[in-house]
């Protein structure tokens, strides 16, 4: 009884076939699809990487620049005080940082009418924040760049769609039709993801520069509270 039950079980799984399960990876994704949503979603992917390029550049940046002792405008206001310039100046040059080098910029001008030393302080001010901002623009334009070449992806696969629909005499052929519209989907998506990644990061950054900005703008309001004290 169990031989014929083994060989009955056996007959049954020689006859019914396997069943192998498909996994596609996201190149071959990019790859079924339409050859010129293949291009867009390729440049897409481009404009992904420039824009975590240049986010991570800027962050580290910034950060880097961000950083300042806490004893520093004590430390130049002790320097001044007692007409110690050169050592204040030095003070500057080792920080290296942007409220540094802005106050290094006031230092140098003292003995000038304070309208002077006020005026150099600015135009040192957005030189650091041109220094700041530098490529963050390029990360905007990805932002809204990429999801309008994603919808360029999405028009060129509703024409190959309503193409074939034209060229088709009879009933069009399922797979050349859903063709069109994989397209037209999946290039929608690749322009949006890049677009939202590039977008936050965008804002991320503003928000770190503006609180370098305010950190600059405190320390230069101290530096000239310090030249406007009675000796």
């Amino acid at each position: 009884m169990n031989s014929f039950i083994q060989e009955t079980s056996e007959i049954v799984e020689s006859t019914v076939p396997l069943v192998e399960e498909e996994t596609q990876t996201v190149f071959d994704i990019i790859l079924s699809g339409d050859p010129s949503g293949t291009v867009i979603i390729c440049i897409l992917i481009l404009l992904l990487f420039v824009a975590l390029y240049i986010y991570f550049e800027r962050l580290f940046k910034i950060k880097g620049s961000s950083k300042i002792d806490d004893k520093f405008m004590l430390q130049i206001k002790d320097h001044v005080s007692n007409g110690r310039i050169d050592a204040a100046k030095i003070l500057c040059a080792q920080e290296n940082s942007p409220v540094a080098r802005l106050t290094e910029k006031g230092i140098s001008r003292i003995g000038s009418p304070l309208e002077d030393i006020n005026g150099a302080i600015e135009n040192a001010g957005k030189l650091e924040v041109y220094k700041l901002e530098k490529n963050v623009s390029i990360l905007a334009t990805i932002a809204g760049a990429a999801p309008m070449i994603g919808f360029l992806g999405t028009v060129i696969g509703m024409v190959i769609a309503f193409r074939t629909l034209a060229e088709s005499e009879g009933a069009p052929e399922m797979g050349t039709l859903a063709e069109g519209i994989y397209t037209a989907m999946t290039t929608t998506v690749a322009g949006l993801i890049v677009g939202i990644i590039a977008y936050i990061g965008y804002n991320h950054l503003v928000v770190k520069t503006d609180k370098v900005v305010h950190q600059m703008e405190s320390n230069a309001v101290d530096f000239l509270d310090l030249l406007n004290e009675p000796a």
